[in-house]
């Protein structure tokens, strides 16, 4: 039996097989050949040993997987798989294991941290999902919410819940045949992620007898899990902005009987054990692995002495996490071989109801003009406390009851999915801005000829609807110097897109940034200013009180809960000095900043281009106003997915196909994804290259 490897003009990997199994094996050691260094990272990054060759600064992460049991979590989800499942991903992970060799000797990066090339575990692909998206719930807000209320009282406990933007999100559009050129469905859209080098998704064609599927694969996993065509079905995904992680405050106490959690019906044991971190250039870490009725302990509270009925205990607080694939030892990974045999709507929708997290809106489309509009994945039910903030361990009224229905919705010619509050409201608490949700529902309906080019137009949409009400206040400021006067008059004439070619967009940028650097130092949030706060460096980015500002600045602005603030004076003063500034263009300023596990290597560190866009356009490439202009978030992929005829479709990701340095193929997509164009996706194996070593090759199966 047998495997063919494929390239494109692109250098996408077309991979054939004779079946699922051997498809499988070939995806592995391809991902292994491609992409080695990413994917052994992941597996490091999953298993909490990444401090062994990265040093000390990736201890926080390592202690946090660890605590969070995240291996053992994947073990477990991987032992309740289906038998025919099992196997696959079974395949799937010894053909990383049979590729990792050469793919490492070809990756500068294992050499220069001296990292040797490891053993994949069965397991490993689900512990790789889950150390991608056990941050994706965003659970760490809630830690910030717990230090506002603290701080500024329980009625600011939602102060700075403005909608505002996460660290993940996407854009996504379904267009109905009635609307369409050809009379077939279009879906359309584009991931954000972090960019990283190489990228997080890796465009790939799956042929074997029982299904042809192209789409977008994660490094390390098998399959195509959020953006597929199987030739008559296609589908896509965004974060659905779900709350589906709790934090409990754990009391604990540590006797010679080992350590107990109160829970509603009393004092409780708790699973504990000591391990070891490797530092590479360090000392070893000792942690403590707690685990309570609730969840793993993610976080140390402070300790202290007590006399019990058993002699001397020691007493001590922690916050422990609940999420799902823990407590339903089900990662949902029976879903991805089924939804690669999708043939109809119905097959997507039914494989997705199994679904676990990440919790996702999902549009899907067929070739007989079925259409979806949903939600998959699983919300538990319970208090909205639980949804709030960290909630104490020991009321009762905050155990999970069960699993939310999930919602859906009919398509009415078109239906969008941008992370706004919407389908997936009564499931959440926090979501985007309607501004590009809106934008694209009227980009849309100004046609009813849509053809699968015409969406780049979409894709690299810049209007900024967002700008509107710091705008507004500029426009009712009186008696300012000269200088500010032009620049209001400049940027109340400004069209509102961020070209990175415009410089009134980078005025606004700029005026915006000084606004929350201004609020961020008032003294009504002087509280939350100082650091740090009380909880691990891994959730910072959740924590930062600039951040946290720039994401909430229109409400803040307008909010009666600072009373003290005087926005109109930020708002004068930021215009004052931004009017001082000599003038760039927003290109400038806003540059691709792409995230790399190791620093750039000599020769490397060249200037990364100027781009358009920003958080709340289409174009959602995101900076943090008042921290950086730099974009290190936006589109991850793009795809246009037609219904009518699968040639017809297009995708791109930032970079390359491939993730190897030196490689044609590591950033050879960098100018299309810049400029908006897309590559077409080739199916017709007559029209590519085969790779003479791997053809007609014995996988030895």
């Amino acid at each position: 039996m047998a495997s063919s490897t494929y390239r494109d003009a692109w250098g996408i990997p077309h991979l054939r097989a004779s079946d699922p199994l051997r498809l499988a094996f070939a995806q592995g050691r391809n991902a292994a050949r491609d992409r080695a260094w990413q994917i052994e990272t992941e597996r490091h990054r999953s298993h909490g040993t990444t401090a062994s060759f990265l040093g000390p600064a990736a201890v926080p992460w390592d202690r946090f997987v660890r605590r969070a049991r995240l291996d053992d979590t994947a073990r477990r989800c991987f032992e309740t798989l289906e038998e025919e499942t099992a196997a696959w991903v079974s395949a799937y992970v010894d053909g990383v294991n049979a590729g990792l060799e050469r793919g490492a000797a070809e990756a500068p990066e294992f050499g220069a941290t001296g990292l040797a090339p490891g053993t994949w575990q069965k397991w490993t692909p689900l512990g790789v999902w889950l150390a991608h998206h056990i941050l994706f719930a965003g659970f760490p807000t809630k830690l910030w919410r717990e230090e506002v209320a603290r701080r500024l009282g329980d009625e600011a406990l939602e102060l700075f819940a403005a909608d505002g933007p996460a660290t993940s999100g996407s854009n996504g559009w379904l267009i109905a045949g009635d609307r369409t050129a050809s009379g077939a469905a279009l879906i359309a859209g584009d991931p954000h992620r972090f960019i990283q080098d190489p990228g997080f998704y890796q465009q790939i064609h799956l042929s074997c007898p029982e299904y042809d599927v192209v789409g977008f694969a994660v490094p390390g996993v098998p399959g195509i899990a959020h953006f597929g065509h199987t030739g008559t079905v296609a589908w896509a995904i965004t974060n659905a902005m779900s709350d589906y992680h709790d934090l409990y405050r754990e009391r604990l106490r540590t006797s010679d009987d080992g350590i107990e959690a109160l829970g509603p019906e009393g004092w409780r044991p708790a699973a504990h054990r000591r391990e070891t971190i490797e530092v590479a250039g360090g000392d070893p870490v000792e942690i403590d692995v707690i685990e309570t009725e609730r969840g793993p302990v993610i976080i140390d509270g402070p300790a202290e002495g007590a006399e019990g009925d058993s002699g001397t205990l020691a007493l001590s607080e922690g916050i422990s996490l609940r999420y799902p694939p823990r407590v339903t030892e089900d990662l949902g990974f029976d879903v991805l071989p089924a939804l690669l045999r999708a043939r109809t709507v119905a097959d997507v929708d039914r494989a997705l109801d199994r679904w676990i997290e990440p919790v996702n809106v999902v549009h899907a489309a067929d070739t007989s003009g079925g259409l979806l509009h949903r939600v998959a994945g699983y919300v538990p039910v319970r208090d909205r406390e639980n949804a709030l903030r960290i909630v104490p361990a020991w009321r009762g009224g905050r155990e999970w009851q069960g699993r939310h229905d999930t919602p859906r919705a009919e398509v009415d010619g078109i239906a969008v999915m941008a992370n706004e509050r919407g389908l997936a409201a009564p499931l959440g608490t926090e979501f985007a801005p309607p501004h590009r949700a809106d934008r694209i529902q009227r980009l849309l309906r100004a046609s009813r000829q849509w053809e699968p080019r015409d969406m780049a137009a979409i894709h690299m949409d810049t209007q900024l609807a967002a700008a509107a009400p710091l705008l507004e206040r500029v426009a009712r400021l009186d008696g300012l110097g000269p200088e500010a006067e032009r620049l209001r008059a400049r940027l109340l004439a400004w069209n509102r897109h961020m070209e990175a070619g415009s410089t009134a967009a980078a005025d606004y940028a700029r005026l915006r940034s000084a606004v929350v650097q201004r609020v961020a130092a008032a003294p009504e949030l002087k509280s939350l200013a100082v650091p740090p706060l009380p909880y691990p460096v891994v959730f910072e980015p959740w924590l930062n009180l600039t951040a946290k500002v720039a994401s909430a600045l229109e409400n803040l602005l307008a909010t009666e809960l600072l009373p003290g603030l005087d926005s109109a004076g930020v708002v004068r003063a930021a215009l004052e000095e931004t009017a001082r500034l000599e003038p760039v263009t927003w290109g400038e300023l806003h540059r691709l900043a792409p995230a790399r596990i190791l620093p750039a290597g000599e020769g490397e560190g060249e200037e990364w281009p100027g781009l358009g866009g920003d958080h709340d356009c289409v174009l959602a490439t995101s900076s943090t106003p008042g921290l950086t202009d730099l974009s290190s978030r936006g589109p991850s992929a793009r795809y246009v997915w037609d219904l009518a005829r699968r040639e017809n479709s297009l995708w791109t990701v930032p970079l390359g196909a491939r993730g190897t340095a030196g490689d044609p193929h590591r950033r050879d997509q960098l100018p299309l994804w810049l400029t908006g164009q897309l590559a077409p996706v080739v199916t017709d194996f007559a029209l590519l290259v085969e790779e003479p070593e791997h053809g007609s090759r014995s996988l030895g199966m």
